[in-house]
Order: C-alpha cells, then structure tokens, then sequence
C-alpha cells in the first residue's frame, strides 16, 4: 500500500516540474496549469506557438479510462485501433493504465497521445495534461449519458422545483453526483436551497429514493434518469405513476480526445477518424447501444461538470488530483486485502 502510494504521489509530484517553452509568455491560461496557454479562452490548451513544439510520433499510444477488466476495453477498442492507423498511416498501441491519475499523467508526460478519460477526470485532464476532449460516445442524435431527474409521485401538489419548499426530499448519498452533489449546486439556481428550503432525506441508493417516493415515504427525490428508466424497463416501477417536475442537462459519459501538442495535420486526422468511424456490433453491445463518437467541446458540454464541481468546493488542479491518487490508492488497498480474506 505505501509502496503503491509513494509511486502515486510522485507520479502527481512530476507533473508539478513539467513546463512548457512559451509558458511565461500567456496572456491567459484560465484554470489551467501553467505549462498551458488559453488565449482564445475556449477553456482547453492553446496548440504550441513555436511549430518546432509540435509533435508527430511514429507510434501513436491510446488508452481507455482505467477499469475493472482492461482487457475488454483494449479488445473492444481493436477495431477503431485499426481505424486509426488507417486515417493517420502511424502504428497505434494501446497502454493500459492502472489509475486515473497515471493516465493524465501518462498526457502530460508525452507518453500518451489519444485517450477516452472518465467524465470527473477529464476536466483534470484538460487542465494539467493539456487535453483537448472532442467526443464523446452517442447515436445520430446525441451524446451518450444520463440527466438528473427530479420526481414525485403523479398525484402530488409538487408541479416544480420551488413546490420543494418545506417538503420531504430524498437524496441519495452525501457523495453521490447526481443524487446528492448536483441538487446542492443546482437548484439554488432555481430558487430553492437543500436543507434550508426543504428537509433532506439520505435514502442510501437511487433505487430506495425511487420506491420512497412512490410509496409517499418521500414528497421527490432527484435521481439519476438512467436507473429511473431502467427499474421501469424491469417492472420494478409504474412510470405512469409518476411527474418529472424538472430534468438537469445531459451528463456527458467519457471524452475522447487528443494531446495539445500534436501536429496540426495529425490532429485533423485523428479528429476526421472519430467522426467518421461507426461502432462494430460488438462495440455498440459493449458500449450500450452507442453506434459513434458524438461531437462535444469542453467549454459547452462540460459546463454542468464544472458548475456542480464549483459548488462543492472541488478544484481541478493538482491537489484535487492528489486526492483522486490517494482515494484510488486505498480503494486498491481495501480490494487485495478482501481478496486475502
């Protein structure tokens, strides 16, 4: 554990001695580290001012946001792999990273030049990598993701988020997203205040805040529309008896894009390859029906991440990255010591 952690902390303790030629001379970097420029203010790093800057690898390396079993996600990735090397003429590998922190690491240190980073991870990316996300997985119509939903039963007074006032609501967890996080920084927008405008409820899970309502145990509860649609989709819930009193922006699931640094015609390639491509039966099962990558920018699609982060006091910089190593370091630790058992 301590040996793991060390490495950890000093993969995060590089990232701070990393800088960029023309860093002292930025007009405006925004929120990102100063190895980065954002002139344009678009939220996302500034291409190299000195063409001898960018890059051109032979090989490109390419990753998926660290999970359970890398090994699906490299098999499932093959295909648009193989895409890639079409499009670009370069050799594309896929690295398999054991943290998120080692994969914005992986960005910022060069090794590492077309990834998909997990929604939360991506704004670090974005800010201490250099990283500039440009998809995300979807269909025709939209990106693939899921909206805080707010309901209460159909039957109920409660036609909008201010009818909260002096009601009996369930959130889920003190640290949960969308069942707890983003209600607090949302919906003072709307008026209403949690705990100050209503009395907050802890549920425990998405699905007991679900059936509280429905058995009047809660006035509403906000949830997450995804386990909303699919407790309906098994019969556990009647939809019908129901109101949606108000939904969030779509939450963006994992963004995919590209190293900062990368050479202009190479970008526009790899940007072509995403837009182009279309998922393989057997990605679209694996990803949930996803048949594409769906076009997103950071400053748009990613604002609803940002608000809820600066509501809760989260900061994307190198100390909350930290936090993040330092999280995924004990929950590792808690694993093998389980499997032990």
């Amino acid at each position: 554990m301590l040996r793991k952690w060390t490495c950890l902390l000093a993969i995060v303790a590089f990232m701070g001695l990393a800088t960029s030629a023309f860093a002292a001379d930025c007009s405006f970097r925004g929120a990102l580290d100063e190895a980065y420029c954002d002139e344009n203010k678009d939220l996302v790093a500034d291409p190299p001012k000195d063409p001898a800057e960018f890059k051109d690898p032979s090989t490109l390396v390419f990753t998926y946001t660290p999970v359970e079993d890398p090994a699906v996600y490299q098999d499932a990735f093959a295909d648009f792999q193989a895409y890639l090397e079409k499009k670009t003429g370069k050799r594309v590998i896929y690295y398999t990273v054991q943290s998120n922190a080692a994969e914005v690491e992986a960005m910022r240190s060069g090794r590492l030049h077309i990834a998909g980073f997990s929604t939360g991870p991506t704004c670090y990316a974005v800010n201490l990598a250099g990283y500039i996300p440009i998809a995300v997985k979807g269909n025709e119509g939209e990106f693939q993701g899921y909206r805080l939903l707010l309901i209460t039963r159909k039957d109920s007074d409660i036609k909008s988020v201010a009818d909260l006032k002096g009601k009996r609501v369930a959130h889920t967890s003190a640290s949960s997203n969308s069942g707890n996080l983003a209600p607090r920084a949302l919906f003072p927008k709307l008026g209403i205040t949690p705990d100050k405008d209503y009395t907050v409820v802890y549920s425990g899970k998405h699905d007991q805040s679900i059936l509280g309502v429905a058995f009047g145990d809660y006035d509403a509860a906000p949830v997450a529309g995804d386990v909303f649609k699919r407790m309906a989709k098994a019969g556990r819930i009647n939809e019908e008896d129901f109101r949606i009193v108000w939904q969030s922006e779509q939450f963006p699931t994992s963004s995919f894009g590209y190293a900062h640094d990368l050479k202009p015609e190479l970008v526009e390639q790899i940007r072509e390859a995403f837009l182009e491509y279309r998922f393989t039966p057997a990605m679209q099962k694996t990803f949930g029906g996803a048949d594409r990558f769906f076009p997103v920018t950071y400053q748009k699609d990613w604002a609803i991440i940002r608000d809820i982060a600066d509501a809760n006091g989260e900061h994307f910089n190198q100390a909350g990255l930290e936090a993040i190593a330092k999280k995924e370091a004990e929950a590792k630790a808690k694993k093998a010591a389980k499997a032990k058992q």
